[in-house]
């Protein structure tokens, strides 16, 4: 989905810089066009997107974060799908989050790994991991088709705040990454891959727990995990990590474990 709404935005920021050049100041919304859900069977997506730009950027990424907005690239993005309220963003409380018998043994197992908090820039030995994983997972994704100059554009296109954790080990040399933005109320990961070889390591679980306590030891809040879907297979780890907040008209709300245990089932 990534490249889509890239290769969107790109055609509709030059036309706005023709029609507009003069409106820095003004913070334009766009509706993408209605696309084939990637994660729910026979449902159309639509999103609305802004460009985080100027001098705000930050602020305004942390803003629409809180609102429930996802980051993508210098975009900012929710879904706005006519029928559907699936897709959930959702946060986990750190100062609550106890990790479970298995993240525990998750933890232990990994602590021979060497986690470096790099700066956002994108390196060969990066995107080979990243092609490999993509190949595995989700062979038949839009991300499956990127190139180095795409992979180079989801990490460095960024106007805020952003790091990437990279986990190495001894034998095998980098195994997982994961960029996340630092916000002002906590971490959100932005896009995780790993060595779909070393899947007995759990380490898409991994980083989740490195980023919970990366978060504590800053003494930020909340770890943001995107959006999750109760139907969908693919975002079901996320209702592991609890307690866990989703943002609704109302405001961010705790999800209760009746709403958490349909991801169980």
């Amino acid at each position: 989905m990534i490249p889509q709404i890239a290769g969107y935005w790109r055609n509709e920021r030059a036309a706005i810089a023709m029609r507009h050049t003069r409106l820095h100041r003004t913070r334009f919304f766009f509706a993408t066009p209605p696309l084939s859900c990637p994660y729910l069977e026979n449902r159309v997506e639509r999103r609305v997107v802004t460009e985080l730009v100027g001098r705000d950027a930050v602020h305004m990424n942390d803003a629409l974060s809180q609102a429930g907005f996802r980051r993508s690239h210098s975009v900012a993005y929710a879904p706005i799908c006519r029928d559907c309220e699936a897709c959930l963003a959702v946060r986990v409380r750190v100062d609550g989050f106890t990790p479970s018998r298995s993240q525990r043994r998750v933890w232990k197992l990994n602590q021979s790994l060497d986690g470096r908090d790099c700066p956002p820039v994108a390196t060969m030995e990066q995107f080979e991991l990243f092609a490999l994983y993509q190949k595995s997972r989700h062979g038949d994704g839009d991300m499956a088709k990127m190139d180095f100059h795409d992979y180079q554009a989801l990490v460095e296109d960024t106007p805020v705040r952003t790091s990437l954790l990279e986990l190495r080990a001894a034998r095998h040399g980098l195994v997982a990454a994961c960029l996340y933005d630092r916000l002002g109320d906590g971490l959100s990961a932005i896009y995780s891959f790993f060595d779909p070889g070393l899947y007995r390591h759990s380490l898409g679980t991994y980083m989740i727990l490195w980023l919970i306590d990366h978060a504590r030891s800053l003494a930020l809040p909340h770890a943001y995990l995107g959006y999750w879907i109760a139907e969908s297979p693919k975002m079901s780890y996320k209702a592991a990590f609890r307690p866990l907040e989703a943002y609704s008209p109302d405001g961010w709300r705790l999800l209760g474990e009746d709403e958490l245990a349909v991801a169980d089932l």
